[in-house]
């Protein structure tokens, strides 16, 4: 049984604190887009899918349960809500692009007198919750064209897999893009051994995907994440999959701290580099890697481990992303329409309806 983050019902969302895993399974309420930007910008939630469901059904649930006399007096409430979700966690693109995609239809709606306020709000509230299931079927065209991909140039599977940060479904509505991959290919026996960095320092890989993995009875080892070469080297890598939190114009990509790393090991030990997102990690408007705003974590997260000190008392440089060149991205994007070299991901998705 998959995992789910994620509980919603119309006026009523409730989420798994991954701050709290793997040790105790915990969720809890977010009631409107103060406690939804909370739980983001705490990584109580995280993935650049998921931060943006959840920061759009906090949005529903809040207008769920606000009265409204006028559209015009949605649109404002809906657009300042939106704008401040997006504030939460900047790097990930996915909030950015639903809040742009949810304040044209809110303009839209409000253009006329076609629609009376309960009308206008149930429609913005209907959009968000379709994100979810969306969200599934989208990662399982994902998962699917990756692992074909994958079983197309290796004659000999199973294929072993290093990944990086958490992509499943703990990242996402239930399904998983990197993991989602990896995921396809152990349904269909395709799937040797998973290799799983720890991602310090927040340890997505050590408490989240270690957890799904193990959750999925994927056969897996964890690494430390000054290992990765060394595995690249040592226990025949077929391919690296890693998520991303934003890809932009020129194909350059922004992921968990450390992928940038792990993409330069596996283009000397010629291991394709992949990565894994859906049309709606696209940033055309960006041009290269230089322009994307990389967010700063605190100094405990380097400096303490679950409340205990394990470091001195010394300046910390804590980046939550680097970037990965498009150069590096050997493999390629994979995405819920096909999978595209870097190089011609702006050509093939930026006139791609996210409808389609």
């Amino acid at each position: 049984m998959t995992l789910q983050a994620i509980r919603y019902n119309r006026g009523s969302l409730e989420i798994l604190d991954q701050l709290l895993l793997p040790d105790e399974t915990h969720y809890f309420a977010i009631n409107d887009t103060t406690d939804g930007w909370s739980a983001i910008k705490k990584m109580q939630v995280r993935g650049a899918p998921a931060i943006a469901i959840v920061g759009c059904l906090s949005l529903a649930v809040e207008l769920t349960n606000t009265e409204i006399d006028s559209v015009s007096t949605l649109k404002e409430l809906v657009e300042n809500k939106l704008d401040y979700l997006v504030t939460a966690r900047p790097t990930a693109i996915n909030m950015a692009e639903a809040a742009f995609r949810l304040k044209g239809m809110i303009y839209q709606l409000a253009k006329g007198d076609d629609y009376k306020p309960q009308d206008a709000k149930l429609m913005i509230i209907k959009e968000c919750e379709g994100m979810l299931e969306k969200d599934i079927n989208i990662n399982k065209r994902l998962g699917k064209f990756g692992g074909d991909h994958l079983l197309s140039h290796n004659a000999k599977p199973p294929v072993n897999i290093i990944t990086h940060c958490n992509t499943g479904s703990l990242a996402t509505a239930g399904y998983g893009t990197a993991l989602g991959v990896i995921r396809y290919l152990h349904e269909n026996e395709k799937l040797g051994q998973v290799y799983c960095t720890e991602t310090r320092p927040y340890n997505q890989g050590a408490r989240l995907t270690a957890y799904e993995l193990l959750h999925e009875k994927i056969e897996a080892s964890l690494i430390c994440d000054s290992a990765a070469a060394a595995c690249l080297k040592e226990k025949n890598i077929h391919a690296v999959i890693v998520g991303a939190d934003r890809v932009v114009a020129n194909g350059d990509t922004a992921n968990k701290i450390g992928t940038c790393q792990i993409a330069i090991a596996a283009r000397y030990y010629n291991i394709p580099f992949f990565v894994a997102c859906p049309h709606s990690t696209f940033d055309p408007s960006t041009q290269t890697g230089e322009d994307i705003t990389i967010e700063q974590r605190p100094h405990s997260e380097i400096t303490s481990l679950k409340g205990v000190k394990i470091a001195a008392d010394i300046n910390c440089w804590n980046p939550a992303f680097d970037v990965t060149p498009a150069e590096l991205i050997t493999g390629g994007i994979i995405t819920e329409f096909g999978v595209f070299k870097p190089q011609e991901i702006k050509e093939k998705l930026q006139n791609i309806s996210p409808k389609n």
